[in-house]
C-alpha cells in the first residue's frame, strides 16, 4: 500500500508529478505519504482525489504541503475532508508560492 509507495518515493527526489487518484489510501496512507512528500522538492503536480481522506488525513497532509515549494497543482477533491479538513489544507496553500490551481471538492474549484 501507501507504506511501500512511500519507501519508493524516498528514492525519487526529482519526481515532478504524482497522481494517486482513486487509490483509496485513506488517512493512514496519507500519514505514510507525509513522511516523504516533504523530500520531493520538485513535486509540481499532486493528485490525491477520491482517496477516502478525512479531516485527520487533511491535518497530516497540511503539515507537509506548505513545504512543497514547487507545488503548482493540487487536487484533493472527492474526499470526506469536511469543512475543517478543507480549511486546514487551504490554510497552508499560501505557502506554496508557485500554486496555480487547487481542487478541493467534487463541487468547487479555485484558481490562485
Amino acid at each position: 500500500g501507501a507504506g511501500k509507495l512511500a519507501g519508493v518515493l524516498r528514492e525519487c527526489k526529482a519526481l515532478a508529478r504524482l497522481d494517486l487518484s482513486s487509490n483509496l489510501i485513506g488517512d493512514e496512507g496519507a500519514g505514510k505519504l507525509t513522511e516523504v512528500l516533504g523530500e520531493c522538492k520538485a513535486l509540481a503536480h499532486l493528485d490525491l482525489s477520491d482517496n477516502n481522506l478525512t479531516t485527520d488525513g487533511a491535518e497530516r497532509l497540511a503539515k507537509v504541503l506548505g513545504g512543497c515549494r514547487a507545488l503548482a497543482h493540487l487536487d484533493f477533491s472527492c474526499n470526506n475532508l469536511g469543512v475543517q479538513g478543507t480549511g486546514r489544507l487551504t490554510s497552508v496553500l499560501g505557502e506554496c508560492k508557485k500554486l496555480k490551481s487547487a481542487s478541493g471538492s467534487c463541487r468547487w474549484d479555485f484558481v490562485v
